[in-house]
């Protein structure tokens, strides 16, 4: 049987490839997956720890969706906010959005 440190191994190192996704990207889609990495992350912490916590209860599962939700909301605004963006200024360079700079 695979132990809980396993999975909060892989969720570490999921976590950290969407931070530095994040982080090193210039890309606003590159950086908006990273960010999608990251919620895999805590999605994968979330149901880890429910299943081997207290797998009677459904209390995981209903906060996993809950980050489903909250990861697609998130990529529809997200989206629409680059598509706007793109076609404003025809980049999505993330140093060269500055809409909001007086």
């Amino acid at each position: 049987m695979i132990s809980l440190s396993y999975f909060l191994v892989f969720a570490a190192a999921l976590f950290c490839i969407g931070l530095y996704g994040v982080l090193a990207r210039k890309n606003a889609i590159a950086i908006l997956m990273g960010i999608e990495l990251m919620l895999n992350a805590v999605i994968i912490n979330l149901l880890a720890f429910w299943r081997f916590r207290s797998p009677e209860m459904i209390a995981g599962q209903v906060f996993a969706v809950i980050v489903f939700a909250v990861a697609a909301a998130e990529v529809a605004v997200g989206l629409a906010l680059f598509i706007s963006i793109y076609r404003r200024r025809n980049t999505i360079a993330a140093d060269e959005i500055d809409l909001l700079k007086w």
